[in-house]
């Protein structure tokens, strides 16, 4: 989905203007907290809430000086050709200037701006100031081939020289008239220094299960050649639902960088008098007289024309069919597609970018309710669905299901959503029939992304210091999906193993007593002022950490939003300037006293 632009606001003096273009943008005005009075989302510090959104990939128009954004993006600029638009607004509404992203919509947005206030639009890149036009950002419906020839096209014609067009390309009228450069517009494969496509045609796919992708690809290139259609010219792939997560389809449409839309079989059913090649064999196995034929006229529209029949191969079929008129919105819907996404312990400075980038490309938001609220700015405007502690199955049920419908969803877990999170859920349910309880064939055939994040023994052992220097293992303490007799097992295990262990959920309102069982258990395999480190709720304003001895260790002062790390027999806590900090030896001493050892024999 598009991600909307936000507009931030930084003091009163800006308020209006910022109100302005977000009526204007339909965007959210999110406000510097103590210094503007109304906003949909309050920060507390600018350069640290502009660099979150810009690294998850949100537009940002910021009514404040430009300086202020520069030294917000600047330490995470990257990629200029993934990177969101960023603007400055001055105060009054006087003047737009577009700073980054001016060819990937910062232009356009500007100028849109400036427009409605009445201001000037400060374009400083080279082909709109001087030639109004930026050659490598075509119209929407249109594709330009050989986009690394742009700069040295706009370098040309900025010295001087004009250009023979070819095609209909209303919006290069204006450029100077010459044969220095060559411009050519056409669906079919050309050759010129710039070749834009109009994205008239669309591609109707089939396969069989597990088709291999090279024969898919293959035919469609033949078909492709056969027909005279250039594969920029193609809008989308197309084909029916039930192929919606077949891989030489997908491998297809990475290939051509163009999306995979997906229709029912009544939907294709429909197109069966537009078919020039109907079956009663494809009808009887998935409902529809045709899949590739109907699914290139169904995507391309009423008004369109087959101009390449049914092409198949052992496993493949494909078909291509032509709009008269370039195609500007996609038809079908979505394959569907959950992001399993563990957000970090709480602080936004420890979610990942990706993290962020996939719930701000989201559609919905799916999880229990206070690890929605931690994503903050992030999760306003958005559609949520909370669920309570206890409902897990539930959410991740609730999560494919939605995106079986062709949603974009994220399932917010804390931490790192495959530890102790929902991610093995997840695959479990995916990995059942629904005859044994998993889910539908549609939820099925969803892309499913899973993105790392900072687990809470990750966030604990950077707090303390380096506890998991060695050999280490997590356990829950839970015993709600585990069998007690097989946690107390693990412990054994872990005790005579000497593991630093994290502890998570160590303790809940009914479950008192496996805490103080492991302390017992432990203490017989190592010493009684073995370091224990507590850490409730880590990267939050409340977050409280604290160091026991093992033989301290009180259940009473645990709860389930607190990480428990038992260090091993020979953890150690540092007592420093600032207080302890706890680490684990990995065995370095021994280098370190041997080197000390023959340093004294040389004295």
């Amino acid at each position: 989905m598009a991600v909307k632009p936000v507009i931030l606001c930084l003091n009163r003096a800006g308020e209006a203007t910022a109100h302005r273009i977000a009526k204007l943008l339909d965007a959210p005005v999110h406000g510097r907290e103590t210094r503007v009075d109304q906003a949909d989302v309050f920060f507390a510090n600018a350069l640290d809430h502009t660099r979150m959104l810009f690294q998850a990939g949100t537009p940002i128009i910021g009514v404040c000086a430009s300086g202020i954004l520069i030294r917000a993006v600047a330490p995470v600029l990257a990629d200029k050709t993934a990177e969101p638009p960023v603007l400055s607004v001055s105060d009054d509404g006087a003047v737009v200037v577009p700073l980054l992203g001016g060819h990937r919509g910062a232009n356009r947005l500007a100028a849109q701006i400036a427009q409605a206030l009445g201001a000037t639009a400060a374009v400083t890149t080279a082909g709109d100031v001087a030639l109004g036009v930026a050659l490598d950002e075509p119209p929407a419906g249109y594709r330009l081939a050989n986009p690394e020839n742009a700069k040295d096209v706009m370098a040309k014609l900025l010295s001087g020289a004009g250009a023979t067009i070819e095609g209909n390309t209303p919006w290069l009228a204006d450029l100077p008239k010459g044969d220095a450069v060559t411009i050519a517009c056409t669906t079919a494969p050309a050759t010129a220094d710039l070749v834009f496509h109009p994205q008239q045609a669309t591609l109707g796919v089939g396969c069989a299960r597990n088709c291999a992708p090279e024969e898919l690809h293959d035919l469609v290139m033949k078909t492709l050649i056969e027909a005279n259609i250039a594969p920029a010219a193609l809008k989308a792939i197309y084909t029916l639902d039930l192929k919606a997560d077949e891989p030489a389809v997908h491998a297809l449409s990475r290939a051509l960088d163009i999306p995979v839309r997906v229709f029912d079989a009544a939907t294709l059913e429909a197109e069966t008098p537009r078919l020039q090649n109907p079956s009663d064999v494809v009808f009887a196995e998935v409902g529809t007289h045709g899949v590739s034929e109907a699914a290139a006229l169904a995507g391309a529209g009423d008004t369109a024309t087959l101009i390449a029949p049914k092409h198949k191969t052992k496993n493949a079929t494909c078909a291509v069919a032509l709009a008269p008129q370039p195609i500007t919105e996609l038809r079908g819907r979505a394959r569907g597609k959950l992001s399993i996404i563990g957000i970090g312990p709480g602080q936004h400075s420890w979610r990942t970018p990706e993290a962020s980038q996939l719930v701000n490309e989201a559609e919905e938001l799916v999880g229990y309710g206070l690890y929605i609220d931690l994503l903050g700015p992030l999760a306003y405007g958005k559609h949520r669905s909370d669920f309570p502690l206890g409902g897990e199955e539930d959410r991740c049920r609730y999560a494919l299901e939605r995106a079986g419908e062709g949603r974009n969803v994220a399932l917010i877990c804390s931490g790192d959503a495959g530890i102790y999170a929902m991610g093995a859920l997840v695959f479990e349910l995916l990995d059942r029939s629904p005859e044994d309880l998993g889910v539908t064939d549609a939820a099925r055939r969803v892309e499913v992304v899973s993105t790392p994040g900072v687990s809470a023994l990750q966030g604990a052992a950077a707090r303390a210091g380096a506890p998991l220097g060695h050999d280490f293992c997590a356990i829950s303490l839970s015993d709600l999906l585990t069998p007690r007799e097989d946690i107390v097992k693990r412990l054994h295990a872990a005790a005579e193993g000497d593991f630093v262990i994290a502890f998570y959920n160590p303790v809940s309102m009914r479950r008192r007593t496996l805490l103080a069982e492991s302390r017992d258990i432990l203490l017989k395999h190592r010493p009684a002022d073995t370091p224990v480190m507590l850490a409730s709720s880590l990267g939050r304003p409340e977050e409280h950490v604290r160091y026991r001895r093992l033989d301290e260790l009180e259940v009473d002062e645990v709860d389930m939003l607190t990480v428990v790390l038992v260090g091993s027999s020979h953890s150690k806590l540092a007592q420093l300037g600032e207080g302890p900090r706890m680490y684990t030896p990995r065995g370095y001493a021994r280098k370190i006293d041997g080197d000390l050892a023959k340093t004294g024999t040389d004295l």
